[in-house]
């Protein structure tokens, strides 16, 4: 079981009219996270390795459900961290728009840095958006 503070957990929903295979597309592969999520992303494995600007950051795959559900660990120094901090994305159908609903999850370490992320996460959820022409 997981202990994750409450305080430190980031849940955004966003309602989109594509389809649940393109999107999975957009969030599980290196080309498809490339698009909007980083500049560049190498996989090795489980291991995705994140390029932006002059950083990088590495996440495990840790659980992928084809078109529903992938989560990602973040990794520190090659190592999963203690404190459990993950990104994870779902996707599911929403019956009145006949769209999809992407959620996002992700765990900080620091509660500090949520509404930062929370930030973060709308700006990179816009630009996926763009790149998907909706």
């Amino acid at each position: 079981m997981e202990n994750i503070d409450v305080n430190n957990k980031i849940e955004l929903e966003f309602p989109l009219k594509t389809s649940s295979n393109i999107l999975f597309n957009r969030l599980s592969t290196p080309s498809g996270l490339s698009e909007w999520f980083a500049d560049d992303v190498d996989v090795d494995g489980d291991i995705f390795t994140f390029f932006w600007d002059d950083s990088e950051s590495q996440a495990e795959l840790v659980s992928k459900k084809e078109n529903k559900q992938i989560r990602y660990r973040w990794l520190e120094n090659g190592e999963a961290n203690d404190d459990e901090t993950y990104f994870e994305f779902s996707i599911t159908a929403d019956e009145v728009t006949r769209g999809i609903a992407l959620h996002v999850i992700e765990v900080v370490s620091d509660p500090d840095d949520v509404e930062d992320t929370e930030s973060l996460w709308n700006c990179q959820i816009a630009e996926l958006i763009r790149v998907l022409g909706l």
